[in-house]
């Protein structure tokens, strides 16, 4: 063999290009694509199932869907969700009470908030809101609860956005108590340059324009609606169709006699058991709903839905990297400890009102 004859660069190269192409698919997409492959060459018949399954259940949320699509897509486009930037001004017990309620309601991505909070903590507005906030957040707002309700019930639903605002409000005063005694100082990392910036997150400054219900009066707000609805409906359609595929095989192929076993009322560790694979098996918080709607009906406890749900949210990945954005070690294990802490102690009364 001549050295003419080796293979030239382009054909090395393929392999680190295909790599980098499969970087650049879309998780929910590719993966349920692959699933349904796989299934079609092991199992045909439950290939054609979870596509039926998978279909029916979209077409049944389709109203709800829509409901939270035009809901997120009419706050960005009146500018209400400015409001949120408000909650942190007053005494920092009133502070952390309106955080809390707010960002359990808010319509804010978890990376979203991260502009708003990194200007409020430059100003010398106090950790102890700030962390309520950032704990509330991620685990409600206008679609989740308009989602949850419509897959797992308006009890539910209900008791999981007042999850949120306990959290966020224990985490806040802990948080005031902790701080007092200056255990926090030189907490927050330099935040002059934001890891996160507004443009790509979608959170709005507080500089921007005031608020206009009727937003439909004006052309620039027209098109920010569009482009907000076709994004969230976007968002949340390819995750939901990737949760309800996978809610399919889960029927299918998990017996419901182990999930009651070990994830039902009778055992002990259920609820810490729910808070540790919170972290590492939650997808998305839209794609969680539902799973948990799934692994109920196969015998799990609402009560240890409701932690997997809550530890989850906060401690997901992008939940996690927003605040690792703005905190030091000692702050974000601080963190770690009240979103365990606190979806731990949420499960326990639940299903303690459950009994």
């Amino acid at each position: 063999m001549t050295f003419s004859s080796l293979p030239t660069e382009p054909q090395f190269r393929f392999p680190v290009l295909l790599s980098k192409y499969i970087r650049k698919l879309d998780f929910p997409l590719s993966v349920g694509f692959l699933i349904l492959a796989g299934l079609a060459f092991i199992q045909q018949d439950q290939a054609v199932k979870s596509i039926n399954f998978t279909l029916d259940a979209l077409i049944g949320i389709l109203p709800f869907l829509l409901l939270s699509v035009g809901l997120a897509a009419g706050l960005k486009a009146t500018g209400a969700d400015q409001i949120v930037a408000r909650v942190f001004e007053g005494r920092p017990l009133q502070a952390i009470a309106m955080a809390s309620l707010f960002g359990a309601l808010s319509p804010f991505c978890s990376c979203g908030v991260i502009p708003i909070v990194a200007g409020l903590l430059a100003a010398g507005v106090p950790i102890a809101p700030v962390l309520a906030f950032c704990i509330a957040s991620p685990i409600m707002d206008p679609q989740m609860f308009v989602l949850t309700a419509a897959s797992l019930g308006m009890e539910f639903t209900i008791v999981k956005t007042v999850a949120a605002v306990g959290m966020g409000l224990m985490t806040g005063y802990t948080t005031l108590l902790i701080s007092r005694s200056g255990a926090l100082e030189n907490a927050l990392k330099p935040m002059a340059q934001p890891s996160c910036g507004s443009s790509a997150c979608g959170a709005p400054s507080t500089s921007e324009a005031q608020i206009k219900w009727a937003f439909w009066q004006e052309k620039p707000r027209n098109l920010l609606f569009v482009q907000e609805a076709g994004k969230s409906a976007w968002f949340l359609g390819r995750w939901l169709a990737f949760a309800f595929l996978l809610e399919s095989l889960m029927i299918a192929f998990l017996p419901g006699e182990m999930i009651a076993t070990w994830l039902g009322d009778s055992s002990f560790f259920a609820l810490p058991a729910a808070v540790i694979l919170g972290v590492p098996a939650y997808l998305n918080g839209f794609a969680a709903i539902p799973l948990i709607r799934g692994l109920i009906d196969l015998g799990m406890s609402p009560a240890t839905g409701l932690t997997f749900m809550l530890a989850g949210s906060v401690t997901s990945i992008p939940a996690a990297v927003a605040v690792w954005s703005l905190a030091k070690p000692k702050l974000f294990a601080l963190y770690l400890f009240f979103a365990a802490s606190g979806s731990f102690l949420s499960g326990l009364f639940y299903m303690l009102w459950l009994s």
